[in-house]
């Protein structure tokens, strides 16, 4: 019962990451030159995931790889929120 719990944080904290950094570099974001660099989404990634591992290691039915799925998906969602900016497209999100 606690690996499904566990799965399950996971799963809201990766969808959630995604979404909001997503929608954050395309709405907040969307003038700044330093966003649209393509370090952006690695540094993103890797604050996001350090800022996760303590929160983490509270959470008993959470492990290290949920912080780094949350890191990752951080980090996709900045570059997809990039693209739609130069692109000028919607993308999944609708403003």
């Amino acid at each position: 019962m606690l690996g499904i719990l566990g799965l399950a944080i996971t799963g809201a904290a990766v969808v959630i990451g995604y979404m909001n950094s997503r929608h954050f570099v395309r709405t907040r974001l969307r003038y700044v030159d330093a966003a649209q660099r393509r370090m952006a989404p690695i540094i993103a990634g890797v604050v996001a995931a350090l800022v996760a591992s303590p929160i983490v290691w509270f959470l008993p039915a959470v492990g290290t790889g949920a912080a780094l799925l949350f890191g990752l998906a951080v980090g996709t969602g900045v570059a997809h929120g990039a693209r739609d900016v130069r692109k000028g497209t919607a993308g999944l999100l609708e403003p």
